[in-house]
């Protein structure tokens, strides 16, 4: 657990500090409690309670009687003080989402892709969305912190441009945040979506079990979400999790790199489509992809062999893909979701747990956990918002630095 300082100069850490903990209890923690929890003098917490209050982040609750002694007040979450935009590009439908400050999605829009626009326009329409979105909200403008972006990878996070994401051709070497930025007038974080997934479930989740964890990311493509510590993992570049080219199956289909069986294309979802017999080809538009994974459910769930054959293995390909990342990172808590995973992972996920302990090539001293996404279908568009959140409110030992001349 994090503790606070009662250094004069890091009042802003210590603020953070304890607003994350009050967020991340609902019921609300006593000042008391806060105190035992962050290690702050009774005076220091007293301090960082009433700035908290006075800047509209905490409200006091009921008070609550426990045992012998004074009845303790709870600080609790005013998640309605601030908000932030969250929006993520995919080949087969553009998501928005805006979120209040515990993170929750209060609205949710989503469209097909632009196709065939520049840049510009392309811009302009998510500057479009994003405003028609914060009006059928409702939320004072004031109180938004800003406009988070999760897309496929690479980016240049320097320059905060979209670089050449195989699967939107538009979006290549486009400028995003400087230029949605401009459009909208909010602050603008741009991330890839395997990054921006990761770090929306750390902030979703309340206890931090993900604080060392993986998140298997299955899209139109197939990437991995890292967290060490409570914070996700970036990488250099901001371009880590691209794991679509482990080998999974060395006498399979062959990939675009020259190589077979590598994980992307053993479970691209054109792929499970063509050979479960829905589609004549492994090539299909990406917006006609949702509808034919839903032929895809309604075959399995009537045991045709041809689909079931496909399910088995794809989960068991999972598996063997989540045991040798996990041989690498000794992660042994794995989260899976992501647009393709939602709509068909309700057919995988039994399978999937049925195959994990059979897979041989594991070292593993303990049983692994996978659990799916808290945030569902809009893992990425909310872990997008979680960005802008997370920037703001997150308490980080970088904060303590003082600087000296």
């Amino acid at each position: 657990m994090k503790r606070g300082s009662n250094m004069p100069a890091v009042g802003t850490y210590n603020q953070t500090l304890v607003l994350d903990m009050i967020r991340r209890s609902p019921a609300g923690l006593s000042r008391t409690e806060l105190a035992e929890r962050t290690g702050l003098s009774a005076q220091t917490l007293g301090n960082v309670a009433r700035r908290l209050a006075a800047e509209g982040f905490v409200v006091e609750g009921h008070r609550v009687v426990a045992g012998p002694g004074k009845p303790r007040t709870p600080l609790q979450l005013n998640r309605t003080a601030r908000y932030a935009v969250g929006i993520h590009l995919d080949p087969a439908v553009d998501t928005f989402v805006v979120v209040d400050l515990s993170g929750g999605v209060i609205a949710h829009t989503e469209r097909p892709p632009a196709e065939g626009a520049d840049a510009p326009e392309l811009i302009a329409a998510l500057a479009r969305d994003a405003d028609a979105l914060l009006r059928s909200a409702d939320v004072p403008l004031a109180r938004v912190l800003g406009i988070g972006v999760a897309a496929p990878g690479p980016i240049d996070d320097a320059t905060g441009t979209v670089l050449t994401p195989p699967l939107l051709p538009s979006w290549h070497h486009t400028r995003l945040r400087e230029q949605l930025a401009r459009a909208t007038g909010h602050p603008v974080v741009l991330e890839k979506d395997v990054v921006a997934a990761m770090v929306g479930e750390l902030w979703a989740e309340a206890d931090h079990a993900l604080d060392d964890a993986a998140l298997v990311y299955y899209g139109a493509g197939i990437g991995l979400g890292m967290a060490v510590d409570g914070e996700a993992v970036r990488g250099r570049t901001g371009n880590a999790g691209d794991i679509g080219h482990l080998l999974v199956d060395p006498g399979g289909q062959e990939c675009s790199c020259g190589s077979r069986g590598c994980l992307g294309v053993t479970v691209a979802p054109e792929r499970l489509l063509f050979d479960a017999g829905i589609t004549p080809s492994p090539v299909i538009a990406p917006t006609a992809v949702w509808g034919a994974i839903d032929e895809l459910r309604v075959r399995i769930a009537a045991r045709e062999a041809r689909a079931v054959e496909v399910r088995d293995r794809a989960a068991a390909t999972f598996a063997l893909a989540i045991v040798l990342l996990n041989n690498l990172l000794d992660a042994e808590t794995f989260v899976i979701g992501g647009p393709v995973w939602n709509r068909l992972g309700r057919e995988l996920k039994p399978a999937l747990d049925a195959a994990l302990p059979t897979v041989r090539q594991s070292t593993a001293t303990r049983p692994l956990v996978l659990r799916e996404a808290r945030l569902g279908t809009d893992l990425a568009a909310a872990g997008a918002a979680s960005l802008v959140l997370d920037e703001a409110f997150t308490a980080r030992a970088s904060d303590l630095m003082i600087g000296l001349s």
